[in-house]
């Protein structure tokens, strides 16, 4: 007789849907299930597809949780490369003025940036990660309004970086890029990423740029890359105003040839938080867009465009893959510190850009020291780290180890912080669990119902 491995389940019309620890899922039906929990025989088929993705096994419990931790510590193995993610927030200055700012950007006139001594130093603390992949990636404010020091950042990294590569990532509006800086950023194979919220209208009330048109510039900047055949990606941040314009967004999108969208509901922090009430939403009506939006670009690849979807993508990735994804948010522990840092600009360091992100709302938890104070093990023996890894392993949480997504998903303890005041999740529907588990129910419904979207899915993840 089998024996019943620990698994979640989700009653849906027709079926149940049931997930285990190491990410696979099967949809079964109510009748087995029913048959499945009483050990009663089930067919030959079934049965293997059971033993098979780990729900039942035969034989001894020993011989099994030796196979499956083997395959758990595959699932997990982020876990064993140190700190891969570091971000260097060069300036505080910003050239724009986004209603949704998270990071309370000043204008570019204020001298708020990162010095070369101080971005030396954090250098020489990335570089101490064991890790010998790393990823260097330059945000601010706005990270063009101190191009020199992304400049140093990178011809110094490279020259002591010894046998560590090191990727380079550009976050950026583009809309103060010169042509020195562009060869620059070919000539050190800078990747550059931007943000398009939709159309010229939505863009320029998202994402006004004082006394000029926000769309305009970096729409032509934009371009002036893609002739240069520099790829550009994009992520879109969903505002009220976007709610009812997927198409438009998707359009815009299309129209400028990028291959990739992300869309990203608002998070309470910084201006988006004070401005809620303008821009803000419930999380229903975000997975009401979302689906709006992603039916809709799923009948543009049908139609021979190629667009995917950033969350879908990396879902689809654990789901169907079953791809340990690196993705900081949606992995557990979650990548505070020991999966990313964030340099701040006057040195301070935080577990991740969402702790520098409080900090500029007056919250300093998150921070782990300072660049010409502590060393990188300083960093990973901190009270601070330990807590963040405790705090964010969704396995342990009450509110999330019953759930059927807890392999895809992932908690912030930045974000409980700021939203509940406990950095463990204090409500099993918050803004956030409602966002992530609304975005996997529709997954996972075109994924038992809708198998020529799901190849469509399969392109985006080949």
């Amino acid at each position: 007789m089998y024996k019943l491995n620990y698994f979640n389940f989700k009653e849906n019309e027709n079926s149940y849907l049931i997930t285990n620890d190491l990410g696979k899922y099967m949809f079964i039906s109510k009748d087995d299930f029913a048959d499945m929990v009483r050990k009663k025989k089930l067919n030959l088929d079934l049965s293997k597809n059971l033993i098979e993705k780990g729900f039942i096994f035969e034989e001894n419990e020993e011989v099994f949780a030796t196979n499956q931790a083997m395959q758990l510590r595959k699932e997990k193995e982020y876990l064993f490369v140190s700190t891969t993610l570091h971000i260097f927030v060069v300036s505080k200055n910003c050239n724009f003025s986004c209603i949704y700012c998270q990071a309370g950007n000043l204008n570019q006139n204020n001298n708020y940036k990162m010095s070369k001594e101080t971005a030396k130093k954090a250098v020489d603390v990335a570089l101490q990660s064991p890790n010998n992949y790393l990823a260097f990636e330059f945000q601010g404010g706005e990270p063009l309004t101190n191009f020199d020091v992304i400049k140093y950042i990178v011809e110094y990294s490279k020259s002591v970086c010894g046998n560590k590569k090191i990727e380079y990532n550009l976050v950026s509006n583009l809309t103060l890029l010169t042509d020195e800086m562009i060869e620059f950023f070919v000539r050190n194979n800078v990747s550059i990423c931007t943000s398009i919220d939709g159309n010229k209208d939505l863009q320029n009330i998202n994402r006004p740029y004082i006394n000029k048109d926000s769309y305009c510039e970096t729409v032509k900047q934009i371009k002036k890359l893609q002739e240069k055949n520099i790829k550009v990606n994009a992520i879109e941040t969903t505002t009220k105003y976007s709610l009812k314009k997927y198409k438009e967004i998707v359009d815009e999108y299309i129209n400028l040839g990028l291959e990739s969208i992300f869309v990203r509901p608002l998070t309470k922090l910084g201006k988006a938080d004070n401005n809620w009430k303008k821009v803000g939403y419930e999380p229903e009506d975000f997975i009401y867009f979302y689906k709006e939006i992603l039916d809709y670009i799923i009948q543009k690849n049908k139609q021979g465009f190629f667009l995917s979807e950033g969350h879908s993508n990396i879902f689809l990735r654990k789901i169907l893959l079953n791809e340990p994804v690196n993705y900081m948010e949606l992995r557990s522990p979650c990548g505070g510190a020991i999966g990313q840092l964030a340099y701040y600009y006057d040195g301070n360091i935080y577990t991740c850009d969402e702790g520098r992100m409080l900090a500029e709302m007056g919250d300093d938890s998150f921070k782990l020291g300072n660049v010409y104070e502590n060393t990188y093990k300083d960093l990973m023996q901190s009270d601070c780290t330990k807590t963040m890894c405790i705090s964010s392993c969704i396995e342990c949480s009450p509110y999330c180890n019953s759930c059927a997504y807890m392999p895809y998903c992932g908690t912030c303890p930045v974000i409980n912080l700021a939203q509940d005041n406990n950095i463990f999740a204090q409500n099993p529907k918050e803004y956030r669990c409602k966002i992530y588990g609304g975005i996997l129910d529709i997954l996972f419904n075109y994924i038992e119902n809708e198998p020529d979207i799901v190849d469509v899915f399969k392109t985006w993840i080949s």
